[in-house]
């Protein structure tokens, strides 16, 4: 009897924890492609859906450099539904040429750690 117990409690509790959040991105990488230093601050937007069982909970973006700057959705996102993280990078006193910076996600969902890139070439303003 102990034993069906103990056996059928494992059963359940392993069920249970196999309930996650899971991310999907639309896409890891954006090339904002050739931009003049006279307009330095480029954005874009990447969206995410949560494609898990359990609400998906962003807990922290940290960009590599103090030159990008994510924003994300803070709210739970339920499964099925779709949230977004902004990243704006502003080459104000950055040297022109070509830079890739990372945005590392992390988050509630079975994988707890992402990462998101933004590249591209900020030209001499002439």
């Amino acid at each position: 009897m102990k034993k069906t117990l103990l056996t059928a409690l494992m059963l359940v509790s392993s069920i249970v924890a196999s309930a996650q959040a899971e991310i999907k991105f639309d896409k890891l990488t954006h090339d904002f492609g050739t931009f003049s230093e006279s307009a330095p601050v480029v954005t874009c937007t990447f969206t995410y859906t949560n494609t898990g069982d359990k609400p998906l909970v962003i807990n922290q973006a940290v960009a590599s450099c103090g030159c990008t700057v994510p924003e994300y959705t803070k709210e739970p996102v339920q499964p099925g539904q779709k949230g977004t993280i902004k990243v704006t990078y502003n080459g104000t006193g950055k040297f022109p040429g070509h830079f890739k910076k990372s945005i590392t996600i992390r988050t509630n969902g079975k994988v707890e750690m992402s990462r998101l890139y933004i590249e591209g070439t900020m030209e001499e303003k002439k």
